[in-house]
């Protein structure tokens, strides 16, 4: 299992992160002086009401956005380098898988794009989908897999190419409480074995405590930090944990941080 603790090397710094839609209705202001540090290693949760942001500052990050004002590096480049250098892998909300194309196709696809050998892509398909356990599952079609398992796929595609950084925009949200519960503990194993640095988008107070090493709270629409907590839960976290006091004592402190926001607004 690789070390997940925090080493202190940045890989994603924000600086006054300002991003502004110009629309026929007048421009509207989607983030505003936005300033955060994630390290190499970080489980970082966003958390806010709907049209905060979160996935927005997301989608700067993996230059599918660009801000308007202040700055954004991704291991120390612009974002629309670091996504050339593959740094990387993105797991939307939908679990997006062609219904043509078997899992392995699926999860295979961004490999075929970037031009992998035949057999590289055969081993790292095998890899990837051993580690989300769905191993005897790539010969199977999407629609004749469950939708935790889709999602599970999902990840196991961003996965794939083995970039460092995965990029997450709540992608249990559609999921039953039991399956989401499920997918949380999965994750955090994964996280764990990988040591990858995660953003994860969530509307879920008791998920981002669960997950996180760092809860980033955000306000309403223009989108603003209105607090970030350092977890202090231990690395390991049996779902159990959501019953201890210092789970308890954070999840208030989120939930203040959201009723802080809506009263500045």
């Amino acid at each position: 299992m690789k070390d997940t603790t925090h080493t202190g090397v940045p890989v994603i710094e924000a600086r006054g992160l300002d991003l502004t839609f110009q629309t026929g209705d007048g421009p509207v202001h989607a983030l505003r002086d936005v300033t955060l540090t994630i390290n190499k290693g970080d489980f970082v949760s966003f958390i806010g009401p709907s049209g905060c942001g979160k996935t927005t500052f997301l989608r700067c990050i993996a230059a599918l956005e660009h801000p308007t004002g202040g700055t954004l590096t991704v291991n120390g480049l612009t974002p629309d380098e670091a996504r050339k250098r593959r740094a990387y892998g993105y797991v939307f909300q939908a679990a997006g898988l062609y219904p043509w194309r078997t899992i392995a196709g699926n999860v295979k696809l961004p490999l075929e794009i970037m031009g992998f050998s035949k057999a590289d892509q055969e081993a790292r398909v095998r890899k990837v989908l051993e580690l989300v356990e769905l191993s005897g599952f790539g010969g199977k079609f999407p629609w004749q897999l469950s939708g935790g398992m889709q999602q599970r796929a999902s990840i196991a595609r961003a996965l794939a190419f083995d970039a460092d950084i995965l990029l997450m925009d709540e992608p249990f949200g559609a999921l039953d409480e039991i399956v989401r519960d499920r997918l949380n503990e999965e994750l955090l194993k994964l996280w764990a074995r990988t040591g990858k640095t995660i953003g994860f988008v969530t509307h879920s107070i008791p998920e981002a405590v669960y997950l996180s090493t760092k809860i980033v709270v955000m306000s309403p629409r223009p989108g603003r930090i209105t607090d970030i907590i350092d977890s202090p839960l231990p690395k390991d976290r049996p779902l159990e944990i959501r019953d201890s006091a210092a789970f308890i004592e954070i999840a208030h402190r989120v939930r203040e941080g959201l009723r802080a926001g809506h009263l500045d607004d």
